[in-house]
């Protein structure tokens, strides 16, 4: 299994090639592109074609870097604005946008997150929240089929959603029923709804489960903190990943933080978290 991390070039794009490059020598295979979840940002602010030709620019790099662009996480507000059929309609513009970058620097799937019309920890209305996400996502699915990028629903911390708990991700994604149309499994979004990461992957299996957001938390905040930090049970993880046949990649949505480390330090520090995400991504019955 490859390992990759997140990563958001969001406001500057000279240093990419260092950036990548350094990701590389710690010895990740692959990376969680990131700028397309919040749009206010150079990969929006100009036209289609400024787009492309920074997109190109960083498909290159990774390319030269031996990096491969193995995901990206598309457009997500907070707080959500999703109550009127005018926030749906922007939203999903910019949804479009996302997958067509996400094809243009070379990748072949995009994260995304339920729409919430009546916000994060309320549900009045479940027929209704159920119908506007069945409509849009059908709709969106269509895009991403022409675009050739495949739509990874991610399941949610938020126990008020009617689209939130693995099993409920699940189930709207063979609802949909396309191949365009998969599950990204949150690790510690799992854990704040009760679920066990392991019977996640083993109720998804490996026909749906297309990629992960892996992270650590207490079983209470969304915290994303390292793995082995928390409540997690890395090991189990690790047994299901190998029991299904998961061939994707061992993502991390999480990072080292600088804080007051040296140079030195916060470099070892990344050099180990690396190690860590190699371990947990091999084969435990091999060991």
């Amino acid at each position: 299994m490859r390992t990759g991390i997140e990563w958001c070039p969001e406001t500057n794009v000279d240093s990419v090639e260092k950036e990548l490059n350094e990701i590389r020598s710690l010895g990740y295979d692959c990376v969680d592109f990131q700028p397309f979840c919040h749009t206010e940002n150079i990969f929006f602010k100009g036209s289609v074609r400024d787009m492309e030709k920074l997109l190109t620019r960083i498909r290159n790099a990774a390319e030269n870097a031996g990096i491969t662009i193995s995901q990206t996480h598309g457009p997500w507000r907070w707080p959500p604005q999703d109550a009127t059929q005018q926030d749906r309609d922007e939203r999903f513009e910019k949804m479009v946008r996302s997958l067509e970058g996400t094809a243009m620097v070379g990748c072949t799937d995009m994260v995304i997150h339920p729409i919430m019309p009546f916000g994060d920890n309320q549900n009045p209305d479940p027929d209704r929240f159920m119908e506007i996400n069945l409509e849009f996502f059908t709709k969106l699915t269509e895009k991403a089929r022409q675009y050739g990028v495949v739509i990874d629903f991610e399941n949610m911390p938020m126990p008020a959603l009617t689209l939130a708990s693995p099993h409920q991700i699940f189930e709207f994604v063979k609802r949909i029923d396309s191949p365009y149309f998969r599950v990204c499994l949150d690790t510690g979004h799992c854990t704040m709804l009760k679920t066990d990461p392991a019977d996640a992957v083993r109720e998804i299996g490996k026909q749906y489960l297309r990629v992960l957001h892996v992270h650590d938390n207490n079983g209470v905040g969304d915290f994303h903190w390292l793995p082995c930090t928390g409540v997690i049970d890395w090991t189990g993880f690790s047994k299901a990943l190998y029991e299904i046949g998961f061939d994707g990649v061992f993502s991390l949505e999480t990072n080292v933080k600088k804080g007051d480390l040296s140079d030195d330090e916060y470099r070892e520090k990344q050099k180990e978290l690396a190690a860590l995400a190699r371990k947990l991504a091999s084969n435990p019955t091999q060991e």
